[in-house]
């Protein structure tokens, strides 16, 4: 069996990684030029990094990001409201991990490069068709100027290209774009002064707007963190159009964000310092889709965001991607056919993470 996965993020890569171990072949296709290590810090929950440690990549992990130990809700006046341990201090036997999202991916990428080889991952591809038959499926490659570049036949298409999917575009014509709930995010990381262990996490605020600070690395120097924040705020309605087009890297302004931080004042660290001295940051109108009735059509199926782009709630997006490559290849490797194997993913994914698609709604930003 081959598969063709497009999309080079943490649940492309980590879906190669997971067919190679159980011995499937595949190819993955990314649009960029290059694997770029994109973003700012996220959380990867336990019931994540315990497939991660099963493909052997926990001590990179560690080198790469910090273990989250406790969690602090305080109101926006940093009136504590609730404390709580974390990962292995809260009885897992895998950590948490707070982890700048690009150093997940490039952890990832490394192992992909290091074990299916340089040959197996091809950038600047970006797909414009695919074609079923019943022998397999083709699917044919484009640069950005819009030469073909490359046809890859394989047994399964898998698409991990993201909120704006192509595939799941094609598969779902009429689905128009991504949903905003009306709150703007804007996220962050620099240098900073560990506090509190080094290693704790703390949100601030309640369902209109929120701050959340926790480090994601080690700093340059002793005493030093690299330290991630978010600043979510409601600023428009449920179903109406985002101000912004949804793009990961898209450089936020300070003086849309700085009247928002003044509102909140979180003990243990100067956040209006720590937002006002970070160099550059990023804004995001938090946007999903509704949750589609099926992910699979024949040999061609989807993972991670293109499947079920949610809200930043729980840290629950990359989690979830890669318990999706986890479920996809145990399914692949144990099906009959090809097709049974989606199937057979499909079927336990697609309604786990429709549940979290719905409750993320209810919630606030958490990590």
């Amino acid at each position: 069996m081959k598969a063709i996965i497009v999309g080079a993020g943490v649940g492309g890569l980590t879906t190669a990684l997971m067919l190679h171990q159980r011995g499937i072949s595949c190819e993955i296709f990314e649009q960029a030029d290059a694997v770029h290590e994109l973003g700012v810090g996220i959380n990867t929950l336990p019931h994540a990094i315990k497939e991660l440690k099963a493909l052997g990549l926990l001590d990179r992990l560690d080198r790469a990001a910090i273990r989250t130990y406790e969690l602090i809700y305080t109101n926006r006046l940093g009136q504590e409201i609730w404390r709580e341990p974390r990962g292995v201090e809260a009885g897992f036997d895998v950590p948490q991990f707070s982890i700048h999202r690009g150093r997940l991916q490039g952890v990832i990428h490394e192992a992909v490069l290091e074990r299916l080889g340089s040959q197996a991952v091809h950038t600047g591809c970006r797909l414009g068709s695919f074609v079923q038959d019943e022998g397999g499926v083709s699917a044919y490659f484009f640069d950005r100027a819009g030469r073909h570049v490359q046809t890859a036949r394989g047994d399964v298409l898998i698409a991990a290209d993201g909120i704006h999917s192509h595939v799941r575009r094609v598969l779902y014509p009429a689905e128009g774009p991504p949903a905003w709930n009306g709150i703007m995010l804007w996220r962050g990381a620099t240098d900073w002064p560990a506090f509190l262990t080094g290693r704790s996490m703390i949100i601030a605020g309640g369902m209109r707007a929120k701050v959340v600070v926790y480090p994601i690395a080690e700093g340059s120097r002793a005493g030093m963190k690299l330290t991630n924040w978010a600043v979510a705020v409601k600023l428009g309605a449920d179903g109406e159009s985002p101000p912004r087009r949804e793009d990961w890297s898209r450089p936020g302004r300070r003086e849309d964000l700085m009247p928002h931080v003044e509102r909140f004042s979180i003990p243990h660290l100067n956040v209006h310092q720590l937002i006002e001295r970070t160099p550059e940051f990023w804004e995001y109108p938090m946007c999903d889709r509704d949750p589609l009735p099926r992910w699979t059509q024949g040999r061609v199926t989807l993972l991670g965001d293109a499947a079920h782009p949610m809200y930043p709630v729980g840290s629950n997006g990359a989690s979830q991607a890669i318990l999706d490559a986890r479920c996809l290849a145990d399914s692949l490797a144990r099906a009959e056919h090809p097709a049974h194997g989606l199937a057979l993913y499909e079927a336990e994914r697609l309604p786990k993470t429709v549940e979290i698609v719905r409750s993320n709604r209810l919630g606030g930003l958490r990590a």
